[in-house]
């Protein structure tokens, strides 16, 4: 696939790398010439250096034969101007455009064949919030990820000493479990995958990766740890367009408090919210923490747009006696750095936003991607089309489908109903598959299965 990247940022450098070793024939656009010859030297893409919509750039770049535009320079201006180019000058098929001002994205008008002409709108501040809410909603988990529109879920937790199954085979889940039906997708022991067998033994410390239809997913978690208690208290460092939406999301569950530098935003979002409690002041201030309770505070949460300020800050609210403490990092290099240690969850928006703009470059009907350990493994979610005649998986159980090395199929979505997948299940047309891959260059052997053969047609 002949994809143009406009952008040669954090996210769209990590999209380049990706997307070319995965063979598809990658152009990276950015103004800054230094940052494409640095990307360059490191992967084989071809670049242009320019602004990204002006149209001599664009048909520089390929735009007359290219399949795909992806727009995720820091500018939503640009961004939107440049799809509408590529669609106006060289009828680009697929137009892809990062958004992060949340007033354009109030209305569905504003897209679309008959608007800025974007086929697919992402919004790294909706997505980075919602993954949190979903870490607040499940106490102790490191990862939660939804998959076939919210029926299935895949989480990752920490076994601890103490739980049910630590020490114990897998084989044994379904004894503990009798009446819930789960399976565990991966491990990973001292930052090492492991393929799980039913003679696996799962060990205090792994991350244990686990799907289970969403309302079986709180009695899966007690199996591997101690159930985290509901949290109450949230304190939010930060009032940006993550810290406020966030905020405003949950503000009718939790007690939330937000600390914001910058009187006229406080103002705004005092304005905006209805319940939270909105501090000027810093967040990395010892007595304003103290003062506010910090020590009664269930989750600390550092969502500014520094990342050392957010380290700071959530290193000394976890010394101050914060029960959990999340932190937004934006820089890669810093996240495995920081996890695990003081800082509980290391929240990347990069690997996030990835995840959403991969669905939509994978071949095959593939609907749902997540990068998982920072990139380093990937869950998809693809549909199974055709007969036995045209497909590698419909007809065939679990058992008898040719899986990549490293790649396990957790859970089938067949209409409403959750099937954890088991070697005699087999997958039928229509299914939405959920698989967990800890070698990413496999993805495009797993694409091939679910494309339909020419028989189908």
């Amino acid at each position: 696939m002949k994809i143009i990247i406009l952008g040669a940022n954090q996210v769209g450098s990590t999209l380049a790398e990706t997307l070319a070793n995965e063979a598809n024939d990658i152009t990276v656009v950015d103004a800054d010439a230094e940052k494409l010859r640095e990307l360059k030297d490191h992967i084989d893409i071809g670049t242009v250096a320019g602004h990204p919509s002006l149209p001599d750039v664009l048909e520089k770049a390929g735009g007359q034969d290219a399949d795909m535009i992806i727009a995720v320079t820091e500018s939503d201006e640009i961004n939107m101007v440049a799809c509408r180019v590529a669609y106006s000058l060289f009828q680009t098929p697929k137009k892809i455009c990062r958004i992060r001002a949340s007033s354009y994205l109030v209305s569905d008008k504003l897209f679309g064949q008959h608007g800025i002409a974007v086929d697919t709108v992402i919004s790294p501040e909706l997505i980075v919030s919602s993954d949190i809410e979903r870490l607040l909603d499940l106490p102790g988990s490191l990862q939660v990820l939804d998959f076939a529109d919210g029926k299935v879920q895949l989480v990752a937790v920490k076994a601890y000493y103490g739980g049910p199954l630590v020490g114990q085979e897998i084989r044994l889940l379904r004894q503990h479990m009798p009446s819930v039906d789960t399976r565990v997708a991966a491990i990973f022991r001292k930052d090492r995958p492991i393929i799980p067998e039913g003679s696996t033994v799962i060990e205090a410390d792994d991350e244990v990766f686990f799907v289970a239809a969403t309302k079986d997913i709180r009695a899966c978690m007690s199996e591997l740890r101690r159930m985290d208690k509901p949290y109450k208290r949230l304190m939010i460092a930060g009032g940006g367009n993550i810290g406020m939406r966030l905020a405003e999301s949950v503000e009718d569950r939790y007690q939330v408090k937000i600390i914001e530098r910058d009187l006229d935003r406080c103002s705004l979002i005092s304005e905006t919210l209805n319940h939270a409690i909105v501090l000027n002041g810093e967040a990395s201030q010892r007595d304003l923490l103290i003062e506010e309770n910090i020590s009664d505070t269930d989750v600390f949460l550092a969502l500014t747009n520094d990342d050392e300020a957010n380290i700071m800050s959530s290193l000394l609210a976890k010394r101050l006696g914060a029960k959990k403490v999340m932190t937004l990092i934006n820089n890669s290099a810093y996240v495995d750095l920081v996890q695990g240690g003081e800082i509980d969850i290391a929240i990347s928006p990069q690997q996030a936003t990835i995840g959403k703009l991969l669905a939509h470059v994978r071949r095959g009907d593939v609907v749902n991607v997540h990068s998982l350990r920072r990139g380093a493994a990937e869950a998809m979610e693809a549909i199974a089309h055709g007969d036995e005649a045209s497909s590698k998986v419909v007809g065939k159980a679990i058992e008898d489908i040719d899986l990549p090395e490293g790649t396990t199929i957790g859970a089938i979505v067949r209409n409403d109903e959750v099937l954890i997948a088991h070697d005699n299940t087999v997958v039928e047309s229509g299914d939405h598959v959920i698989l967990f891959l800890v070698d990413r260059k496999r993805i495009p052997e797993v694409e091939r299965l679910f494309q339909v053969g020419f028989s189908f047609f």
